[in-house]
């Protein structure tokens, strides 16, 4: 194909907005001090299979990620389940009151689909105890002056749709998500008043349908994904007109998307193959799921390139789906703000894929992606701290589908299980870097509402099963009170939330040194928890054992006492 002068120019005026040196300059040369906008709104968040637990409890159906993790085929980590997770299911309260701890303004969850709906069909059973759930923890979030964002579906399909329908290769899945939408839209919705449809269906159908390394654990490399996707965007915009044509009038509240993507960095500015490789790499990241939704079509990129392999592989039709005219119609405008979720950046570079290899969504692309090993390392083997590219990715989105109000509902770093402590800089830097590139994108021009770190609690984090945590609380998942410990990271986040932003270098430097030392005393009341638990036990044994003892002890004196008299 040709080069796309167009795109190549939009690049360039791209990264000169967003900063010129490919590299990105270094940090503290460019940090920029200052305050977000007032009323700016920041949070927090976690998901209900991550954290919840409870699983089989209530009246609640079995999900998708129930099934793919009582396999016994080793596809988790560890052959780690989220059975009981974080125990947040009977601890509400407790967690919201951590919340309350960094002084946020909202707090992101999702509902469980397989808790409100068993079957995942409206029609043929409604949990009570789901939704009257579901209904305490949002009043308990408003009592504590939270704003609820909600996320429709994060994931956790009820596995009953998966084997009557085959999920989301199916058509009907569509129907069946606006029922459970409408009916969550009636019950929680004049409460609710920031929702979104799903929760990174990038990744939940690559890794679902593509790779299988996700539930429902399918291999259908270069088919498979693209019609879950297809079914998921007609899905997503029956729900907003669901919302639009019911709810709207009444409830006054905003639907959108929540799509996660990467920052894809040509790995040779000057080099208009690699700048085509990183549009490109965008289009199938971000681009596969937000064109429709502002524009009506899948990216002309995608089409071109899918359709291109087909016909080499000896397909009559693209393996990408199409949208009728009416659908596009449908779909086009379905979105009141983008959320954005964002985690990373990668060097991209031109690689032709042989069609012959056969149908794969890697194949598709005909790019590689590539790190800087000067990057940080988070811990997680996908992720590094690469703070720029965050900047150039919300400009992007700026830019490719007008303006839209950006919600950022995902961002945050990682640290390895083996790691255990509280004292974690790492996540402190990265903080630091990505908020303060978000900020620059604000005087940029970039339209941004709010901001969601991700996440509240150590949790279950997938195929990584317990491995990866990402809380601002560690959790001790061995022991079976779930005890959460707040990292340092959690004094730092709050003290930008407070100030609203970077007042001055000597104060923000003051906030790591002060986090540090909180962390320090939290690192000490840890070590000695082994001990205290210890004494716990034994006191839950020894205790008893000495009362029932002394009873028979009495017992037997009485006897003998009453035997003397006699």
């Amino acid at each position: 194909m040709k080069p796309e002068w167009g795109i190549i120019l939009g690049w360039i005026l791209l990264v000169a907005r967003a900063g010129a040196a490919r590299r990105g300059p270094p940090e503290e040369a460019s940090f920029y001090y200052g305050t977000f906008p007032p009323g700016f709104s920041w949070g927090v968040g976690s998901s209900a299979y991550q954290t919840e637990g409870a699983w089989d409890q209530d009246g609640k159906g079995p999900s998708i990620w129930d099934a793919f993790t009582h396999s016994g085929e080793g596809r988790v980590l560890g052959a780690d389940t989220a059975d009981a997770a974080c125990d947040s299911y009977y601890r509400v309260q407790e967690d919201i009151a951590l919340v309350k701890e960094l002084c946020v303004s909202h707090y992101r969850l999702s509902l469980s689909w397989p808790w409100i709906l068993p079957t995942g069909v409206r029609a043929e059973q409604v949990n009570r105890r789901g939704i009257e759930f579901y209904s305490n923890f949002i009043d308990a979030l408003l009592k504590s002056n939270l704003t609820p964002i909600v996320t429709l579906h994060h994931w956790d399909l009820p596995q009953m749709l998966q084997v009557t329908y085959g999920g989301w290769q199916n058509v009907s899945m569509t129907r069946y998500f606006r029922d459970y939408a409408d009916l969550c839209f009636e019950v929680f919705g004049d409460r609710v008043k920031h929702w979104l449809t799903f929760s990174d269906p990038r990744t939940m159908v690559e890794k679902g349908y593509e790779t299988g390394l996700h539930a429902p654990g399918l291999r259908l490399p270069g088919t498979g994904l693209y019609v879950a996707a297809h079914h998921i965007i007609k899905a997503h915009a029956q729900a907003w007109h669901s919302y639009n044509n019911t709810w709207r009038s009444k409830q006054q509240g905003m639907v959108g998307i929540s799509l996660n993507c990467d920052w894809g960095e040509p790995l040779d500015i000057n080099n208009p193959s690699d700048i085509e490789a990183a549009e490109r790499y965008l289009q199938f990241c971000l681009g596969w799921f937000a064109n429709p939704i502002y524009a009506g079509d899948y990216p002309q990129v995608m089409k071109d390139y899918i359709g291109t392999k087909s016909a080499e592989q000896g397909l009559e039709m693209s393996r990408l789906p199409t949208f009728s005219l009416q659908e596009k119609s449908y779909i086009r405008g379905t979105s009141d703000f983008l959320g954005l979720g964002h985690f990373t950046t990668r060097y991209i570079t031109q690689r032709k894929y042989p069609s012959h290899q056969g149908p794969s969504f890697q194949n598709d692309r005909d790019l590689i992606e590539l790190v800087d090993p000067n990057w940080p390392d988070m811990g997680s083997s996908w992720l590094y701290s690469v703070p720029w590219g965050f900047r150039r990715l919300l400009n992007f989105a700026q830019i490719q589908y007008g303006d839209p109000p950006i919600y950022v509902t995902e961002n945050g770093a990682s640290q390895k299980l083996h790691c255990t402590q509280f004292c974690d800089e790492w996540r402190i830097q990265y903080l630091k870097g990505y908020i303060n590139e978000m900020l620059k994108a604000i005087k940029d021009g970039v339209n941004i509402k709010g901001y969601t770190s991700w996440s509240l609690l150590d949790k279950f984090e997938w195929e990584k099963g317990y491995a990866d945590r990402y809380g601002f609380y560690y959790v001790e998942f061995n022991v079976r009170n779930k005890p959460r410990y707040p990292k340092a990271s959690v004094q730092y986040y709050k003290e930008i939330v407070t100030a609203n932003g970077f007042p001055n270098s000597r104060e923000v430097e003051s906030w790591r040194l002060k986090a540090l030392e909180t962390c320090s005393i939290n690192n000490q009341m840890f070590a000695t928890e082994p001990l205290l638990r210890h004494m716990h036990v034994a006191s839950e044994i020894v205790v008893p054992t000495v009362c029932a003892l002394s009873i028979l002890i009495a017992a037997l004196l009485l006897t003998l006492l009453l035997r003397s008299h006699s």
